[in-house]
């Protein structure tokens, strides 16, 4: 689990090319696996992200999993989405 959340980019406000270029980043210094992880309005962005992400790389990444589901924060339930991909050589 511990190295799940080392890879994990959690998705948030800012341009979906940062998400993208950190994500290059990591599978850079090594990591075989990046989660995009979002809740709530920017879910949708997670899915730029990826689609980004598939257009930069091209068939050097490849789709593992995608986890949806909701998770309670304080006294609300959100729901998030996980998008699990690899980096194939």
């Amino acid at each position: 689990m511990l190295s799940e959340e080392l890879n994990t980019i959690i998705i948030g406000k800012k341009p979906v090319s940062t998400y993208v270029l950190s994500a290059i980043v990591m599978f850079n210094q090594g990591a075989e696996e990046v989660i995009l992880k979002a809740r709530g309005d920017v879910i949708s962005k997670a899915v730029d992200v990826y689609n980004a992400l598939r257009d930069r790389l091209g068939d050097s990444i490849e789709l593992v999993n995608v986890e949806i589901g909701s998770e309670n924060i304080g006294s609300k339930r959100t729901s998030y989405i996980k998008i699990k991909v690899k980096r194939t050589f």
